[in-house]
């Protein structure tokens, strides 16, 4: 398996660095951009839509590039070295991905093609107060059939559920089952509160009391399996995302290491603190194996060539990015000592933005059991000798 890029994926990456650079060419200028709302930068969006960033993952019918999962990841590792708090995961590829995959070819061509121009922003409503990360809905109930329904319950937390124009929300349908559907935000029956999160971000209660909404394709079959396919493809993204913090964080940890004095010699003469660094690369590396495999996975499968399944693969992915997440995180706060701690430095909000990373689509104990579960569908091997 070739973990290499080409030439033209190597070059998106470098051109989305660059416009970030020009934005966030400093953790001041992102501590700036999240003080004020929406919480992000709309002229850095505008210029992401101008690039054709956030129409990558939607086929060229719908308004997009017809770019695969790779590009998608390649994108957020770059978003995730600067920790940039504009939504492409959660809107574009968690929402529209959704849109993409459920929605008619009208539903498809008008969500799509302004979500890609960067003229909508889009907010993913499934999760559920109280309820551990699932497919499907269950206390968000929907009414209605055809062209006429309404949607009654609440959905929280919701990333950018507070300015995004139009909402896709999951809920449960009279017959059985789970439906995706949109709803406008500004709609009657919508009431949405928004909040700062821990990491600067932005999310929101959203309450929905009899609004109207519009059923995502034809509603004969469960939307459940594809709600978990997109999902998995989103989960493999932020594992990405975690990549580019991570990488960051050890980057300024062994900067910090050798430019630092102790008794008069740098942090880094001593051989524990050296080896702590060393450990921190490997959990990075590691992880980094496994996104990229799993990336390359979700792409294999979206052309039916797919040698492993790609929701075991984001699981395993998932998993081990939680893991090496965890790791380099402590590990980057404990060897900077107290000014990590501190609001004004960045290393503590990198490790804020991966533990919010971490529990966006369950985190490592979710992923853990789902793997456990399914040990008995392994095959059975004799020890070594």
């Amino acid at each position: 398996m070739d973990f290499t890029h080409d030439d033209e994926q190597k070059a998106l990456a470098e051109a989305v660095r660059g416009l970030l650079a020009r934005t966030y060419g400093s953790y001041e200028d992102r501590r700036r951009t999240v003080k004020d709302e929406p919480g992000y930068d709309e002229k850095l969006w505008t210029g992401l839509a101008e690039m054709g960033v956030l129409g990558l993952p939607f086929s060229e019918a719908d308004g997009g590039m017809g770019a695969g999962p790779i590009e998608s990841a390649l994108v957020a590792e770059e978003l995730g070295r600067v920790i940039a708090p504009e939504p492409f995961l959660t809107s574009v590829v968690l929402a529209g991905g959704l849109v993409a995959a459920l929605g008619t070819d009208a539903q498809r061509a008008e969500t799509l093609g302004a979500l890609s121009e960067g003229e909508l922003l889009l907010a993913p409503a499934l999760a559920e107060p109280g309820r551990g990360w699932t497919a499907e809905a269950r206390d968000v109930v929907a009414t209605g059939s055809g062209d006429a329904w309404t949607l009654e319950g609440v959905k929280e937390p919701v990333p950018h559920g507070a300015t995004a124009g139009r909402l896709v929300v999951t809920a449960a349908l009279p017959d059985g089952g789970t439906g995706v559907f949109l709803v406008e935000g500004d709609a009657d029956g919508v009431t949405r509160t928004g909040y700062a999160t821990h990491d600067g971000g932005r999310a929101a209660q959203v309450r929905l009391s009899g609004a109207s909404a519009t059923l995502l394709g034809d509603g004969t079959t469960d939307a459940a399996a594809a709600v978990a396919r997109v999902v998995d493809e989103t989960r493999v993204v932020a594992c990405h995302q975690a990549l580019g913090a991570m990488t960051v964080a050890l980057e300024s940890t062994t900067e910090y290491l050798r430019s630092r004095k102790q008794f008069g010699v740098p942090l880094a003469t001593f051989q524990a603190l050296t080896f702590r660094a060393a450990d921190m690369y490997v959990s990075l590396e590691l992880a980094r194996s496994l996104a990229q495999w799993a990336a390359m996975v979700l792409g294999a499968a979206s052309t039916g060539s797919a040698d492993a399944d790609p929701a075991d693969a984001a699981r395993r992915a998932a998993l081990g990015t939680s893991r090496a997440a965890r790791h380099v995180g402590q590990e980057a706060i404990q060897l900077h000592g107290g000014i990590a701690m501190t609001a004004e430095y960045h290393v503590g909000n990198y490790v804020s933005h991966l533990t919010a990373l971490d529990h966006l689509l369950g985190d490592g104990h979710h992923h853990l059991r789902a793997l456990a579960a399914d040990v008995g569908g392994h095959a059975e091997v004799d020890p070594l000798p």
